[in-house]
């Protein structure tokens, strides 16, 4: 019987765990623990340590220099730069350890720069772009860029797998890419007592409105949004100052930038939307067809993936 393992380990290699997927290389001076659990086609470069209370999902990176502490958990396909520095504990003291070790996951496909440092119990979202040496110290949606310290989201991913491009498009631009958006132009009535921009149902408003709402006074980096309605209409305008605005249906991602209160950005039911890189005076007016309720909101993204896979098995129309 062979005892031949599926996975290459050097010669100054520790690897005490049982649980090593196939193909999965473990180079000099690393260290893994007993209770570790590594997927398949893993690099784990020199100078890694792995604790016990850590799993590791396929084909994952994990450069020189990086710990991996108890309550750390990577999906497949994430990249691990050199010399980040994972926390488990936000209070730490010699010699005390805790009961539960905050968890911190690294969701699928997200890359973390070199140098970048992480605080315990914060969730990398998919397909994210931590950069080299920023502090991320919570939560990093889907497909966001980060940087700085503390880390803020700067823009969101071109390039990801499965999806369109998400370069910003600018207000005089209409090639619209998200199925059921649209960017709606309406021209001024301009004369010496100023300017005027109405709106009516069927006349560059898609729908009746039951609710509207204004949001103002956002620090100028702060994220809103993050969500899906599975009924609500909405039709976003920027009465003053400027605001982007992420829209995603699962399949294509495009960003726009709204900055001229003669542009409206509506957005159908199940597109997943955000909001960021409010100018310091914004004012975003948000018409919606339906009133609030808490039902209609899909806020995790994992869920709203889902539902679009389900109506879209099933022959259902999110529109």
């Amino acid at each position: 019987m062979s005892t031949e393992k599926p996975y290459f380990a050097h010669p100054n290699a520790l690897v005490e765990s049982p649980s090593v997927g196939r193909g999965t290389r473990v180079w000099a001076f690393a260290h893994v623990l007993p209770g570790a659990v590594l997927g398949e086609d893993c690099n784990i470069c020199d100078h890694v340590f792995i604790e016990n209370q850590v799993s590791v999902g396929d084909r994952v990176t994990i450069k020189c220099g990086v710990q991996l502490w108890d309550g750390v958990s990577i999906e497949s396909d994430v990249f691990v730069g050199p010399n980040v520095t994972f926390t488990n504990d936000p209070m730490p003291r010699s010699r005390q350890h805790l009961a539960q070790y905050p968890k911190t996951l690294l969701r699928h496909g997200c890359s973390i720069g070199a140098n970048a440092t992480l605080l315990p119990g914060i969730t990398i979202g998919q397909h994210a772009m931590v950069g080299a040496g920023a502090v991320v110290t919570r939560n990093v949606p889907p497909y966001a860029v980060v940087v700085g310290n503390p880390a803020r989201i700067i823009r969101y991913v071109e390039d990801a797998p499965t999806h369109a491009a998400a370069a910003p498009v600018a207000s005089e631009a209409v090639a619209v890419r998200v199925p059921g958006v649209e960017l709606l132009r309406q021209s001024p009535v301009r004369d010496l007592r100023g300017d005027l921009v109405a709106r009516e149902t069927g006349r560059g408003l898609p729908f009746t409105p039951s609710r509207s709402f204004l949001v103002f006074n956002v620090p100028t980096k702060e994220v809103r949004g993050e969500h899906a309605h599975r009924v609500c209409k909405q039709l976003l305008t920027c009465v003053k100052g400027s605001v982007s605005v992420v829209c995603d249906d699962g399949d294509v991602r495009q960003e726009f930038v709204l900055d001229s209160p003669d542009l409206a950005l509506y957005i159908p039911p199940m597109v997943w939307g955000v909001q960021y890189k409010y100018s310091q005076d914004a004012v975003l007016l948000v018409l919606a067809s339906h009133g609030y309720e808490a039902a209609d909101y899909i806020r995790n993204y994992d869920a709203f993936l889902q539902e679009r896979r389900t109506g879209a098995a099933s022959g259902g129309s999110s529109r």
